[in-house]
C-alpha cells in the first residue's frame, strides 16, 4: 500500500535541521486584523526554540517517534482507508467508530506544528497526499465525513444523530488542522477543504434551520481558528451560535422535535447560566475554551462571567492534585464536590490536555498567573503520564493508584487520546511566553530562545534552567532596540506556599526559604501582584535576569472533604508530584506510612527512568493482627519517583497518596486461615487475591479495592479453591458478594454452598449447616459442624443471564 511505503520512509528517515529553525523560518505571520482579541497575547510555538534537557527529548521523541507511529496506526485501522474509500480510490466498508476521521486530523495538526521546528520534505509530502484524498472525498456542498460517505454518500442520514455520531467534532479538529497546516506551509488547499466545509455548517445549522449544537463540543474552538486565518466573521457567530443554543430546547432535530442532551453534554441550562463543572469532562473542558476564545473575540462577558465560575468550582472542589479532571468513569466527567477518588479516578488525557487550552485562554483574558499554575500542574504530572517515554504507549485514564490492574496501550478503539498527545506535544513551547503592548511575560521555564515582537519593538528571550529538578533560572534579555518596557516574571504558586489557587490542597508546613530575583546580578524587588513579580526598566542587549526558586519537598494534605485523602500525604517538589511504585519499594507501597517527622531526601538518578529526581525516607510498615488492630510492623526505607514516570517497569502497586497515619494505610493481612491459604479459583477476572487481602469494601458495588469476579460467565457454576499443608478445623465461611448492577454485567448468585476435603481426597458438602444467605452489602455467613480439612471448595452457581463477583471471604 503507497501510504504504507510512505510511512515506512518517514519512520525510518528524519530530516533533522536546527531547532532555531523555530526562529529563523518562522509560520506564516497573520494578517488579518480583529476587532476584539485576548487581553495578552501569545508568543506561538513557532517563535521559540527550545534547546532544553527535560523538553528537547520529548519534542524529538514526538517528531520521531509519535506522530509516524500514529499514522502508523492510523493506517493499520482503517482510519486513512475510510478517506480513500470515501473518496473512490478503494471499496469497501466504513472501519471503526464512526468518529474516527477527528483521530487522523489531530496527527495531522501535531504533524504540522512538527514541520515549523524540523521542515521534513517527507512528512510535508506525506501530509499532502493526505489532502489530496480529502479533497476527493468531499462532497459538492462541502460535507467531509467518512462514516456517513460509505459504502455510498448517505445524504438523508447525515445530521440525523449529531447528539451521538460527532460530525461535528470532527469537523471541527479538522479545522485545526487546516489552520496549522496553512499556517506553517502557507498551502491553501487544507484550508480551502475546511472552509467549505464550514460554509456548509454555516447554511445548516442557523436561526430558522437547524438548531440543535453539537453532541460533543470542539467545533467552536475550530471555528474560531478559521476566523481567526480568513477574517471571515460568519465563523466567529458561528461559534457563538452553537454556544447560545446549548441548553435551550428550541427548534431540535431535524423535525424540531429532539430534547436537551442534559447535563452530560453540558446541555442542561444555557452556557451563560451555567457555575459548576458537570458531565463529560473533555466536553466540558472544550466548551468552556471555546466560550473563553467567544469572549475575547466578540466582547461578550456573560460567558466570561461563566467559566469564571466554573474555573473557581473546578480548582476549589474538582482537581486532582496532578492536575487531572474527571473523577467518574461511568460517564467520563465530573464527580460531585470533593469527590476525588485514586484507584478509580478517570483524568482522562484529552481531558488534561483540554484543561491546559482552557487555562492557558483563562491567562490571556486575565493575565494572572493562577491559571498558569495549574496548567504548569497538569503538564508536568497529569497530561505527561498519558504518554510512554517512547511515545509509542498510553494512559487513556490516569489513576492516582494501582494494585497492578493498570499499564499503558499502545492504541484504543477510541484513541482520542494518543492522536491528542501528538497533537499537543510540539505546541508545548507556545506557552512559555506572552507579551500585552511592549512588555512580556515569562509564563514557563525551558531553556531556549523565544523571538517576541511587541508593539514597538522586537525582543529574543534566551533561558538557560535545569527546571523542573533545579529552581535556577537564567533569563538574557535583547531587545532590538534598548527601550523601555516590563518583563513580568511568574513565581509558580507552590513557591508561595500554595499548591493550588484555593484551598484544596494545602502544604503541611509552609518553607521560609523565599525565591530571589536579580537583574544583572544585583537584587530587584519580588513583589508580586496577580503571581508576577514586575521588572520595568530600560533594557538593553546583554541584561540578565536570575530568577532562584527554592525546591525542598513539601508535604501536601488535602482538603478534609476529599474522603480519599484523609490522613494522607502526597509528596511535591518544585512542580512535580511523585509517587511511590513498586520497584522501589519491594514490591509494595499501599502498607506504608509515611509520618509527619520523616527525613526526606532527594537525589538525582540520571540513569533512572530517563533521568529523575528521587524522594526516600523512613516509613512505617504497617500489619493486621489476628484481632483486628491496625499496628506498625517495622521500618524501611521508600522511594517515590515522579508520577508522570510511573508504570514504565511492569504492573504492580502505585501511590501518589501514601498514608501518613496508620489507619488509612492497607496494612499487611493478619494470619488468618483464608490469608494462609494457597487459593485458586475456576476462572480470574479482575484479582484473586483480592478475597483474602482483609479490605472490607464499603457496599458490594464498590470496586475501589478491586474484587474477583467471574465475567463474562454467565449461568455456569464456578468455584473457590483454599487449601493448607496442614488439617485445620472450620466450622464457617462468609463470603461478601460483589454486585455492579446498574453498572456492569455482575450480580449475586443464584446460590452457592461450601464443601470441604476429606481424609481420601474428596469433597463433600458440610453439614447440619446454616441457610445459605445471598445479600448485598453484608457478609453472608454460613455455620456448619465443624470438619477437619486441608481444602475448603466454595462452588457458586451464577444467574442465566449475569455474572457475579466475590469482594472477600473469611474462613473460620
Amino acid at each position: 500500500m503507497e501510504h504504507q511505503k510512505q510511512l515506512l520512509t518517514i519512520i525510518l528517515t528524519a530530516v533533522i535541521t536546527s531547532s532555531l529553525c523555530a526562529i529563523h523560518c518562522p509560520a506564516r505571520e497573520q494578517k488579518v486584523q480583529l476587532r476584539r482579541d485576548y487581553n495578552v497575547k501569545p508568543v506561538t510555538f513557532n517563535r521559540v526554540a527550545v534547546k532544553d534537557d527535560f523538553w528537547t527529548p520529548r519534542l524529538e521523541t514526538n517528531r520521531k517517534v509519535t506522530i509516524p507511529y500514529a499514522f502508523e496506526k492510523c493506517e493499520e485501522t482503517g482510519r486513512i482507508s475510510n478517506f480513500e474509500k470515501a473518496a473512490g480510490q478503494k471499496q469497501g466498508k466504513h472501519e471503526g467508530i464512526h468518529f474516527n476521521d477527528s483521530d487522523l486530523y489531530k496527527i495531522m495538526e501535531g504533524a504540522a506544528y512538527s514541520l515549523t521546528v524540523h521542515p521534513d520534505a517527507k512528512m510535508r509530502s506525506y501530509l499532502d497526499k493526505l489532502i489530496a484524498t480529502m479533497d476527493a472525498a468531499q462532497w459538492d456542498d462541502g460535507y467531509l465525513f467518512t462514516f456517513y460517505s460509505i459504502p455510498e454518500k448517505r445524504t438523508e442520514q447525515r445530521w440525523t444523530n449529531i447528539q451521538r455520531i460527532h460530525e461535528q467534532y470532527c469537523m471541527g479538529h479538522m479545522y485545526e488542522a487546516a489552520v496549522a497546516h496553512y499556517q506553517v506551509t502557507a498551502d491553501k488547499s487544507f484550508l480551502n477543504i475546511a472552509t467549505q466545509n464550514a460554509d456548509l455548517i454555516c447554511e445548516t445549522f442557523r436561526p430558522g434551520k437547524r438548531t440543535d449544537p453539537p453532541g460533543h463540543q470542539e467545533i467552536e474552538i475550530g471555528l474560531c481558528k478559521l476566523y481567526r486565518v480568513t477574517g471571515d466573521e460568519k465563523y466567529l457567530d458561528q461559534a457563538k451560535f452553537f454556544l447560545d443554543q446549548r441548553g435551550r430546547k428550541g427548534n431540535r432535530g431535524p423535525k424540531g422535535d429532539g430534547g436537551l442532551y442534559g447535563t452530560y453534554s453540558q446541555d442542561h441550562i444555557p452556557v451563560t447560566e451555567q457555575t459548576k463543572a458537570v458531565g463529560h469532562s473533555v466536553r466540558a473542558a472544550y466548551l468552556y475554551t471555546g466560550m473563553a476564545d467567544v469572549a475575547a473575540l466578540t466582547g461578550n462577558m456573560e460567558y466570561v462571567k461563566a467559566i469564571d465560575s466554573i474555573w473557581k468550582d473546578v480548582v476549589g472542589t474538582k482537581l486532582y492534585i496532578t492536575g487531572g479532571i474527571g473523577a467518574a468513569g461511568g460517564h467520563e466527567g465530573f464527580g460531585s464536590p470533593y469527590e476525588l477518588p485514586n484507584m478509580t479516578a478517570y483524568c482522562e488525557t484529552c481531558a488534561s490536555i483540554a484543561n491546559i487550552l482552557w487555562n492557558h485562554r483563562m491567562f490571556l483574558m486575565h493575565n494572572d498567573a493562577k491559571y498558569i499554575d495549574v496548567l504548569e500542574r497538569v503538564l508536568y504530572n497529569a497530561a505527561l503520564s498519558g504518554i510512554s517515554m517512547k511515545g509509542d504507549r498510553f494512559f487513556y485514564p490516569n489513576p492516582l493508584k494501582s494494585i497492578g490492574q493498570h499499564a499503558r496501550s499502545p492504541w484504543f478503539g477510541c484513541a482520542c487520546c494518543p492522536s491528542n498527545i501528538a497533537r499537543f506535544i510540539p505546541s508545548v513551547p507556545g506557552y512559555a511566553y506572552a507579551y500585552k503592548n511592549d512588555d512580556v511575560y515569562v509564563n514557563l521555564f525551558i531553556s531556549g530562545e523565544a523571538a517576541i515582537r511587541t508593539a514597538h519593538n522586537r525582543i529574543k528571550l534566551t533561558q538557560q534552567t535545569g527546571y523542573p529538578w533545579q529552581g535556577t533560572v537564567n533569563i538574557r534579555v535583547e531587545p532590538e532596540k534598548s527601550d523601555s518596557f516590563a518583563v513580568y516574571v511568574r513565581i509558580p504558586g507552590w513557591a508561595q506556599n500554595q499548591p493550588v489557587p484555593g484551598n484544596l490542597y494545602k502544604f503541611l508546613r509552609p518553607v521560609p526559604e523565599k525565591f530571589s530575583l536579580k537583574v544583572n546580578g544585583k537584587p530587584v524587588s519580588t513583589k508580586i501582584k496577580k503571581g508576577f513579580v514586575r521588572i520595568e526598566r530600560k533594557w538593553n542587549k546583554g541584561d540578565s535576569l536570575e530568577l532562584s526558586l527554592p525546591m525542598p519537598v513539601r508535604r501536601v494534605v488535602a482538603h478534609p472533604d476529599i474522603k480519599a485523602d484523609r490522613c494522607r500525604v502526597a509528596l511535591q517538589r518544585g512542580p512535580i508530584v511523585f509517587c511511590l511504585e513498586w520497584p522501589d519499594n519491594d514490591e509494595k507501597v499501599l502498607n506504608l506510612v509515611v509520618p509527619d517527622d520523616a527525613k526526606l531526601e532527594t537525589e538525582y538518578g540520571p540513569d533512572l527512568l530517563n533521568g529523575v529526581m528521587t524522594i526516600t525516607g523512613k516509613a512505617q510498615v504497617v500489619k493486621r493482627t489476628i484481632e483486628g488492630d491496625i499496628v506498625p510492623a517495622r521500618e524501611k526505607q521508600f522511594t517515590a519517583i515522579p508520577y508522570y514516570a510511573w508504570a514504565h517497569r511492569g504492573r504492580g502497586q502505585m501511590l501518589v497518596w501514601p498514608a501518613r497515619k496508620p489507619q488509612a494505610a492497607r496494612p499487611e493481612p493478619a494470619p488468618t486461615l483464608t490469608y494462609r491459604s494457597k487459593t485458586t479459583a475456576s476462572f480470574v477476572h479482575a484479582s484473586l487475591d483480592a478475597v483474602k487481602d482483609q479490605v472490607l469494601p464499603q457496599s458490594s458495588s464498590d470496586s475501589s479495592g478491586l474484587q474477583l469476579d467471574f465475567w463474562p460467565h454467565k449461568g455456569t457454576t464456578e468455584w473457590l479453591h483454599f487449601e493448607w499443608p496442614e488439617r485445620n478445623q472450620i466450622s464457617s465461611v462468609k463470603v461478601y458478594w460483589f454486585d455492579d448492577t446498574g453498572r456492569g454485567a455482575c450480580h449475586l448468585p443464584e446460590s452457592w454452598k461450601v464443601l470441604y476435603r476429606d481424609a481420601e481426597g474428596n469433597f463433600k458438602p458440610v453439614a447440619d449447616n446454616t441457610p445459605y444467605l445471598v445479600k448485598k452489602d453484608a457478609f453472608n455467613k454460613v455455620t456448619f459442624k465443624p470438619v477437619k480439612t486441608d481444602c475448603v471448595k466454595i462452588e457458586i452457581l451464577l444467574q442465566d443471564k449475569w455474572s457475579a463477583g466475590v469482594q472477600e471471604v473469611v474462613i473460620e
